[in-house]
């Protein structure tokens, strides 16, 4: 079920046939240089908060526009050479509890962290109007006292959420019987066992990679 939701996953090495691949090299590239630019962008915008002074700001935003871009990139794939079927949670899916590409759980923490992106985006962009650069031209007056409030508390709130997030992302990540995951998002590729192991609910078995 999993194989034929997604045919990214037929495309097997000759050599290797035994495995499935499970994300695309450009999908790896994707996650790993955003996870990298909300880590720059948790760590120089909450570590200023705890005594950690250093300047901060330059890296902040450098990082928050590459976010924008990755994302905005990320929305382009997905909508004209992936299937949105494959992320998506259908009331068919938690009825049957039938099993595709990603579990519901994995779904839910996709939707979560894409509240938490956009939301950090948005305000992100807005708040680059308060200072210089050479993308914008400073205007703290663009909005009123109150909207500047609002942007502020949804900026905190996302960079709070991020936390959150990631904290449990990893955890996930790292726990044994997620290894496979983990393995998919470095090499790409998870074994047919262990994709015929998750789809009946069972445990598999350790894989030895060459």
């Amino acid at each position: 079920m999993a194989i034929a939701a997604d045919r990214s996953e037929e495309l097997v090495p000759p050599e290797y046939p035994e495995r499935v691949l499970r994300h695309a090299g450009i999908d790896r590239l994707f996650h790993w240089l955003t996870a990298l630019s909300v880590l720059t962008l948790m760590a120089t915008g909450l570590l200023p908060r705890i005594g950690v002074h250093f300047d901060w700001i330059s890296i902040h935003w450098v990082a928050g526009l590459t976010l924008v871009a990755l994302v905005t990139l990320h929305i382009v794939r997905a909508l004209i050479w992936q299937h949105l079927r494959t992320i998506w949670v259908s009331l068919g899916e938690l009825r049957s509890q039938q099993l595709g590409k990603y579990s519901v759980a994995q779904k839910l923490m996709h939707h979560a962290m894409t509240l938490m992106v956009l939301c950090a985006a948005v305000s992100g962009v807005l708040m680059l109007k308060k200072i210089r650069t050479p993308f914008f031209t400073r205007d703290p007056y663009i909005m009123s006292a109150d909207a500047w409030g609002v942007t502020y508390v949804l900026h905190d709130l996302a960079a709070l959420l991020a936390v959150t997030l990631v904290m449990i992302h990893v955890y996930f990540a790292l726990i044994p019987e997620n290894r496979m995951y983990l393995r998919a998002m470095i090499r790409g590729w998870v074994t047919r066992q262990e994709q015929r192991s998750r789809l009946q609910g069972t445990q598999p078995a350790a894989h030895k990679s060459p």
